[in-house]
């Protein structure tokens, strides 16, 4: 193998396998069974879709790994980063044959000494291929991988970090885009499908979500746009995200939309809403640094919203990891005590939400550095008034 080709990741992966494997000698499993998700493209860097035929990695704590594909997927798999370094070997299975009979011979003999086998299993993966593989495996007992892969996978490393990077000013520039052009009496839904337009060329490899809600929809977090349409005096709560290179992005900024009309801006009730939660947002950011726990961050964020009499109208979580995932861990929540450290990446957004007015949110992505938060989004922070015309 050429260096050139050896230069393709391989050596990460093959780090992140004898983690795993690490992991599972210390708990005493046996093996990992990862199907198609974040945790194979963490672990080897292939990405199949997931499918009624089966594709899973085995992946024992000794004893060769084996990557199981269907034989029309097998091209994919032999390309994957994991499998061109030489540390796992790819085994196809035809369209007639048994891929869990497969599976069962993949894993070495001679396992437990009277126990039942343990495996931990990814936890996208579905119930049709969980059943067959319990029935193929009888007697086994079952975990999810995450509890061997969430510390390792929870610490990007620096190209990691720089993937994030890289797809938040991609979804920078789409929120500018947004909030500087046209948005009065366009529908919600319309507005929608130039976000996703925008996401893809502004660097994505897709759009993930593109949540526009204006007036009273706004103060619903998770809003599907629709068909209102939107007008002078409210505003809109912009939150969207996409893959790029892999890695996701996640950003929300508030407009305000005027129609080039003075009369119709911010009323007082809202511009004293964004205040207190533009100092909520400052609060959380400034609270990050390694060692404090994840739900301190959620508190300073929450404490300000609830002195300003707004704590019940807070009604999610500050914030959520982010890398490969959307959401994944950690966590930014009451009752998670687990420590912050460096290389944790995650969104920081406190919300307000008045039920059937209006509702504001501002989220930015914060990896966790030495010296405290590091924000990779880099728009303004404020409520963006506009005409909208």
């Amino acid at each position: 193998m050429t260096a050139a080709r050896r230069d393709d990741g391989g050596e990460r992966y093959a780090a992140r396998l004898a983690v795993a494997r690490g992991a599972m000698r210390e708990a005493g499993v046996a093996a990992m069974l990862i199907g198609p998700g974040a945790d194979l493209r963490w672990l080897t860097g292939y990405g199949p879709l997931p499918l009624e035929r089966l594709t899973l990695l085995v992946l024992p704590a000794d004893g060769p790994i084996t990557l199981i594909a269907p034989r029309l997927e097998a091209a994919g798999a032999e390309a994957s980063p994991a499998v061109r370094h030489g540390g796992v070997v790819v085994a196809t299975w035809e369209e007639t044959a048994d891929p869990y009979a497969a599976v069962a011979r993949a894993l070495p003999s001679g396992r437990s000494a009277g126990a039942p086998d343990r495996y931990l299993v990814s936890p996208t993966l579905w119930a049709l291929h969980m059943l067959r593989l319990q029935a193929a495996l009888p007697g086994a007992t079952w975990a999810l991988a995450t509890t061997a892969l969430r510390a390792a996978r929870m610490v990007k490393d620096a190209e990691e970090i720089q993937l994030l990077r890289e797809a938040a000013h991609a979804a920078d520039a789409v929120v500018l885009a947004i909030a500087g052009g046209r948005l009065v009496d366009r529908t919600e839904a319309d507005v929608a499908h130039e976000v996703r337009l925008r996401l893809v060329e502004a660097g994505h490899d897709e759009a993930a979500f593109w949540i526009v809600g204006s007036g009273p929809n706004s103060a619903e977090p998770h809003h599907e746009p629709g068909d209102r349409r939107i007008g002078p005096g409210e505003p809109i709560v912009l939150d969207i995200g996409g893959i790029r290179r892999g890695y996701c992005s996640d950003t929300t900024r508030t407009i305000w939309v005027t129609g080039g009309d003075p009369a119709f801006g911010p009323d007082s009730t809202f511009a004293g809403l964004y205040g207190v939660l533009q100092g909520a947002h400052g609060a959380a950011v400034a609270a990050v640094r390694p060692g404090v726990p994840a739900e301190a961050v959620d508190g300073a964020a929450r404490e300000p919203i609830t002195v300003a009499g707004y704590g019940a109208q807070f009604i999610h979580r500050t914030g959520h990891g982010i890398g490969l995932e959307g959401h994944e861990e950690p966590y930014l929540v009451a009752g998670n005590a687990e420590p912050l450290a460096v290389g944790h990446a995650f969104s920081i957004e406190p919300g307000i939400y008045l039920e059937g007015r209006y509702g504001a949110r501002i989220e930015d992505i914060v990896v966790c550095s030495p010296d405290g938060a590091d924000v990779l989004d880099t728009t303004p922070r404020d409520l963006y008034v506009v005409s909208g015309l």
